[in-house]
């Protein structure tokens, strides 16, 4: 969670608590990169598609800047959920080592849009590899450096 409002905090907590059936108390701090705000980590495991529930459970608050990253398995890609109050949400694909797997019929799409003149080429790509998302959260990933991390674990 890379910001939340003082008073969402509970509520994201119990959010994910619900999402991972467990309960979760979640050590908050201050959020330099937008005062008034608060931050928080963290590190979970349990079977594949849970970053994408997570990820649903949270996407509703409008003043959330959050992610959350699956690692991929021996039976499932890995995933990253980028949400911001600006952009919404943007979800990838990722290899094991993290990079974006675009899919053919997006990157097809992509060609469409630009070859029709409806956009550039260059956005679309920037788009399907999350950038705008990235360059909005990478203020907020700074400010988190050092903050706490606790590991949650669920036998699968």
């Amino acid at each position: 969670m890379h910001s939340a409002p003082r008073a969402l905090c509970p509520h994201v907590e119990w959010a994910v608590a619900g999402v991972l059936g467990a309960r979760v108390n979640l050590d908050w701090i201050r959020q330099p990169a937008a005062p008034g705000t608060w931050r928080s980590e963290l590190s979970w495991q349990a079977e594949a598609g849970t970053a994408s529930k997570l990820a649903s459970a949270l996407r509703g608050w409008q003043m959330l800047r959050f992610e959350v990253t699956a690692e991929p398995s021996a039976t499932a890609e890995g995933e990253r959920y980028s949400c911001t109050p600006e952009l919404g949400i943007f979800h990838a694909v990722t290899g094991i080592h993290g990079d974006i797997l675009i899919p053919e019929d997006r990157l097809r799409a992509a060609l469409v849009r630009a070859q029709s003149g409806e956009t550039e080429l260059e956005s679309e790509l920037t788009k399907l590899l999350g950038k705008p998302w990235d360059d909005e959260l990478e203020p907020f990933r700074y400010a988190g450096e050092g903050a706490p991390v606790r590991w949650l674990h669920q036998v699968v």
